[in-house]
């Protein structure tokens, strides 16, 4: 057990390199199971049913110990064929137990030698910036930030063992000016919660003073253990946006097309590229 009462255990894996239909990426990588962040809305929660677990997300986490081992052998199979990787699809690569266990920096120490490979990392977490020097030797690395809100008080509800949003958009910043591609994913907007188009403006003119200019977006996804959790906290927290919410569950289509409108906008404003995926 962690300091911060997280079930820590260690397993072993087989495979390191797994194929994935996320747009854009061939294979994901995933040295954890469970994550740390325990953010409320994750609708990688699904992962408990597949190991077994009982207990509730965000309150284990297991360290594949073999993982680079299992990488480096995947990795010479693929030889000169290249591809596209995204870390970070189902857990966070950067989450706390990183810093101890370094099963992302050791990844990230066998990918520099594939030049022919394309790696994208996607995190809530400053961390990243501890292996900077490695992402640079990386031929191809972009890294991106996952942001739900720039509110630091519900960002310590929503998501409470993640970096602040603040320190996320520093640590974008810094690798900015080191010449590394940074995007952020705004992901997922939250019916109620730092939609308002004043909360929308602060968000996006936060991105362009960091220097971000491209950024992602999608809304809710529904999964049924995700929403239970979700209207929990809504509930707890956030009674005045619960009507909003319960809204978009039933429908989100208006939802979609009216937000989405709204960030097209704003993005414009700002010269950053913009999508709703």
């Amino acid at each position: 057990m962690s300091p911060g009462g997280i079930a820590v255990s260690e397993t072993i894996c087989k495979t390191a390199l797994n194929k994935t239909g996320i747009p854009g990426y061939q294979y994901c990588l995933n040295p954890y199971v469970g994550c740390a962040h325990a953010c409320s809305y994750c609708y990688a929660s699904f992962m408990c049913r597949f190991r077994g677990r009982r207990e509730p997300w965000g309150t284990f986490v297991e360290c594949k110990i073999n993982f680079p081992a299992v990488l480096e052998r995947q990795l010479k199979r693929l030889g000169s064929k290249g591809g596209s990787i995204l870390t970070g699809s189902v857990t966070d690569p950067y989450q706390p137990v990183e810093a101890s266990y370094c099963l992302t920096r050791s990844c990230l120490e066998a990918l520099a030698s594939c030049p022919l490979l394309e790696l994208g990392i996607l995190t809530k977490s400053a961390l990243v910036l501890r292996d900077l020097s490695l992402l640079q030797k990386i031929n191809r690395c972009s890294v991106g930030f996952s942001i739900t809100t720039i509110d630091d008080k519900a960002a310590r509800i929503l998501e409470p063992g993640a970096s602040s949003p603040g320190l996320r958009l520093a640590a974008a910043r810094q690798l900015i000016g080191a010449g590394i591609p940074v995007w952020v994913f705004i992901a997922p907007l939250l019916p109620g919660l730092g939609d308002s188009d004043e909360a929308l403006a602060a968000l996006f003119s936060s991105l362009k003073k960091a220097g971000v200019r491209e950024v992602m977006a999608d809304t809710l996804t529904a999964y049924p253990s995700a929403v239970g959790r979700l209207r929990q906290v809504y509930r707890k927290y956030f009674p005045a946006s619960l009507k909003v919410l319960e809204w978009y569950l039933k429908d989100s289509r208006d939802y979609r097309m009216i937000i989405g409108d709204r960030m097209n906008k704003l993005a414009r404003d700002d010269g950053i590229q913009f999508s709703l995926v």
